[in-house]
């Protein structure tokens, strides 16, 4: 999917501007693994979860970690006989080698496999080019270039911080997500679902699956600039993530465990300081099984 998305910028012609609209297609989201045709961009309000549950497939804690690990690429779903590593070792050797080489310059193609790498081990958390700079021994520009790459292929997605001018406390950088969290597993070996559930970036993968899910969404209704952002000041207050939506802002809390507390939510508490905008409903996304009060199954994305 990378590589389609290179060519086809590569290929539009000047005679199609203004008589063209491009579609960004991510890979398979769980909506589509699962047969579900429910199409809208999700927002936690009371008419969405109403429409959704029509629509919705019940899926395991298990099954969900298998999807999360297993990827995004629609052949590793098409055929469950394919090797995951095998298949994932050859696409990333034919990003590197055969799609970026062709279509861009990135120079030393060791040091981009590094930078790519060193992007998936930090999905989920603010983005730090200088320290990933350091440890492979690249300046600034290239980092941005290779990071520029990336997302021109859909391979990360820069979440934005939300600000205003009554949020001069919060942190304005950007976090960093993979979008094929299962691609993200493969670069930093982290190599069954089990292995990945229960070590040390089991929160990240899954928050990563869930914001690409939420991305997803948008993209696949035609939004090609999701309203979506997160907020973290100095005072670490934190809200994984926010939709901004006709005049107000949904917060959404990440869990990976099914068991809600009053600190998940403390911080939706600070949008009711933001003047101009309503605190819209919000709630925690984990894997549970069934909508209840403020937990949100993943499922219903």
């Amino acid at each position: 999917m990378a590589s389609q998305q290179f060519r086809m910028m590569r290929n539009v012609g000047e005679s199609l501007a203004g008589r063209m609209g491009i579609l960004s297609l991510l890979g398979l989201s769980l909506r589509e693994i699962n047969g579900t045709q429910f199409s809208k961009p999700f927002i936690p309000t009371p008419g969405y979860f109403t429409e959704r549950s029509w629509d919705l497939k019940k899926t395991t804690y298990k099954q969900i970690w298998q999807i999360i690990h297993r990827g995004s690429m629609p052949e590793l779903h098409a055929n469950p006989e394919i090797d995951w590593q095998m298949f994932y070792g050859a696409y990333t050797k034919s990003y590197i080698e055969r799609d970026v080489r062709e279509l861009t310059q990135v120079g030393d193609e060791v040091k981009f496999l590094k930078f790519i790498t060193a992007m998936a081990a930090s999905t989920g958390q603010l983005l730090n080019l200088a320290s990933a700079c350091r440890d492979i021994g690249v300046s600034q520009p290239t980092a941005h270039r290779w990071l520029s790459i990336l997302q021109t292929s859909h391979l990360v997605y820069l979440l934005q911080p939300y600000s205003n001018n009554l949020t001069k406390r919060a942190v304005k950088t950007p976090k960093v997500y993979f979008l094929d969290a299962g691609l993200a597993a493969y670069l930093t070996r982290w190599n069954t679902p089990d292995v990945m559930q229960n070590g040390a970036m089991a929160g990240a993968f899954f928050e990563t699956f869930v914001i690409a899910e939420i991305i997803k969404s948008y993209f696949n209704a035609g939004v090609l600039e999701p309203p979506l952002f997160f907020y973290r000041d100095k005072e670490q207050n934190e809200i994984d993530l926010i939709i901004s939506e006709n005049g107000a802002l949904y917060p959404i809390e990440v869990k990976k465990y099914a068991d809600l507390s009053r600190k998940d939510v403390e911080a939706f508490s600070v949008l009711d300081k933001i003047s101009g905008v309503v605190r819209g409903s919000g709630g925690v996304i984990c894997p549970c099984e069934d909508l209840v009060g403020q937990m949100i199954p993943v499922t219903m994305i």
